[in-house]
């Protein structure tokens, strides 16, 4: 029998209350600590929720330290050419809450900030977040309204990053993966050599 958790009493009396250092640790202001951490990670998640509450959850990255600190309580991130379908832009356009999750390879920690989030399309610190001679097509500007540090336990739990635990070859490739789901009309050998060695240097055209 499947029992379903219907109320919030309900849920924390399963989960218990939180300790009084887990509700204290969130911060409304950036620390030196939190500019070191956002300038050496190199990706980050962004969860966004449309204005009838459908969800999206898009992953980025650049080179360390590709978001940019406009002051203590904001920062931007950039927008490289993608598949243009915008979901989570569309969502920010019509409820700019946001959350995100930044990470640093190997560190089983994360840096996560809450906040409100507008779409800019150029500013004079565009000029900061140009990769390879190619500005962003566009910023995502989040005004910080929580900050914390989230602990471990997710990392060590999976063994996200330990190459032992890997297994990329447990499905097929990219390329085989669009031909069987996406696209079975499309030639595999075209969508191979799409998908080889020359994908990595059009990522930013």
């Amino acid at each position: 029998m499947t029992v379903e958790i219907t109320s919030h009493e309900e849920l924390r009396e399963l989960l218990g209350v939180p300790a009084p250092r887990a509700l204290a640790k969130e911060r409304p202001v950036l620390h030196a600590r939190d500019r070191e951490w956002l300038a050496a990670s190199p990706f980050c998640l962004v969860a966004t929720a449309g204005a009838d509450g459908s969800c999206d959850v898009s992953p980025k990255g650049d080179p360390p330290g590709f978001t940019l600190v406009l002051d203590e309580r904001t920062i931007a991130i950039p927008e490289r050419p993608g598949n243009r379908r915008a979901d989570g832009y569309r969502n920010i356009l019509d409820n700019p809450h946001v959350g995100l999750i930044f990470l640093i390879p190997g560190r089983t920690d994360t840096l996560r900030i809450n906040g409100r989030a507008r779409l800019v399309r150029d500013a004079p610190w565009f000029d900061d977040m140009v990769v390879k001679g190619h500005r962003p097509v566009l910023a995502v500007v989040v005004e910080i309204e929580q900050i914390f540090y989230h602990c471990a336990k997710a990392f060590l739990r999976s063994q996200l990053w330990q190459p032992e635990s890997w297994q990329p070859d447990v499905l097929p490739s990219r390329a085989r993966l669009v031909k069987e789901v996406e696209y079975p009309a499309a030639d595999l050998a075209d969508l191979e050599r799409h998908y080889g060695p020359e994908y990595a240097t059009t990522i930013y055209t």
